[in-house]
Formats: structure tokens, sequence, C-alpha cells
């Protein structure tokens, strides 16, 4: 069933250029071809290793995306919020997918089945292109996270990593509030969540941000993208 037109979503794409969102032409097509889905906190959207029968684009709240060692550690990979497309790699090659998507909290996503997107891409040569540049993106943030992680220390690397959600829209409402736990920033960036915790109390005790469950409010959000260049 074909849902309506959602501005929220396009709207929350347009209002970040560049990042993991789609041009608004291409969004509303998507859009209109695409059912709803409703999560809840920790319910998956959809497996490691699981069929590539869809792509996604998030209307409200965020999913997680993350890899689990043999070992039972997990590794998160992003936080995706209102307004990104993602899964379109699979959809694109036919392999299975390469990590697992979680609901952060309560959450609404478009599914669009591969069913109605290869009709969709094959009427619409600039939704393949959109997508090209996207999977380009996405290229391009996991060179420069491979960056962070073998050559920056680990105050500049953090900063990057909560100045990067608020630029892609990793707030919950309220300007400059980065919704994601201190576990979550541990495991994006490789490190304990003690050293996360040690560097976010240092820069609450210099004003530049205040620590509260699940959530970074940033108040100096300047002083911490000085931080980010190491």
């Amino acid at each position: 069933m074909a849902i309506q037109h959602q501005p929220q979503l396009v709207a929350a794409g347009a209002a970040i250029p560049g990042l993991l969102n789609l041009p608004e032409p291409v969004a509303d097509l998507l859009l209109q071809a695409s059912q709803r889905r409703k999560l809840s906190r920790g319910e998956p959207l959809f497996a490691y290793g699981s069929a590539p029968d869809a792509m996604f684009g998030m209307v409200t709240g965020a999913v997680r995306t993350s890899i689990t060692s043999a070992s039972g550690r997990e590794f998160v990979l992003g936080l995706l919020q209102a307004g990104h497309w993602f899964g379109e790699v699979s959809l694109l090659d036919g392999l299975p997918r390469v990590y697992a998507a979680h609901a952060v909290g309560d959450c609404e996503v478009a599914v669009l089945p591969a069913a109605s997107f290869w009709p969709l891409a094959e009427k619409h040569p600039e939704v393949h292109l959109a997508l090209t540049r996207l999977v380009c993106h996405r290229l391009r943030l996991a060179l420069a996270w491979i960056d962070d992680t073998v050559l920056m220390p680990l105050p500049a690397r953090l900063a990057r990593r909560i100045t990067a959600l608020l630029q892609g829209g990793g707030t919950s409402g309220e300007q400059d509030v980065v919704s994601l736990s201190q576990e979550d920033l541990a495991a994006q960036l490789g490190v304990s969540r003690q050293s996360i915790n040690r560097q976010l109390k240092l820069w609450e005790k210099q004003g530049l941000l205040r620590i509260a469950y699940g959530r970074i409010a940033v108040f100096d959000r300047a002083a911490l993208e000085r931080l980010t260049h190491g």
C-alpha cells in the first residue's frame, strides 16, 4: 500500500545538504512508493546477513547501525536520524546486509520494497544518480572515520563525533542536543566508556556541554569544533 507524501522526512533531509539524505524530488518519489513501519526502543529493523529486500528512510526517531564480533561485542557504526536514507547498497548489489539496524527509541521508518524500487528507478534515472552520490558520500565518511580512528587523539575524535552528530541532525527537538549514550559513543570510537566519560566530564567542567542520561547538551559548539583539529 503506497503512502502519501510526508513533508517531515523530506524537510529533515533538505535541511541537511550533503549528508545521508536525498534530493527532495527523489525523496518524494521514494516516499510515495513506500510503506510505514513503527519500531519500539531496541526493536530490530533488520539483522546482519538479512536479505536485501528493501531500502529505508527515517521519518521520526533514529536507528543505530552496528556489527557484532564473534565474541559478542557490538561495534556501533552510526546513528541515522530523521531525513536519512539507508539500505541502498544491498538493494543495488543484491548481497546480504553487512550490518544490523535497531531502533534507538520509538521511531517510524519508510520502507521501500525492492519490488517497488526497481520499476521506480527504471522510470526515473535521477533516482540512480542520487543513490550513486549517496553511496559515494558513505565511502567518504568511512575513509574519514578511518583517519579519525588511526591518527587523531581521543579528544579530537570525540569532538568530531559529537559535532558530526549535530550537523547530521543528531538532535532530539532541541538545539545542540545529541541523543546518544556514552556506551554508543565509546563503541563508535573503539574506546572504553570510562575514557569517554572522563573527557566529557572535563568538558562539562569547562562549560562546553552538560551530560545527562543518554544525551549531551552542547553549550559552546564553536569551542568544540575548534577541538576537532587535535
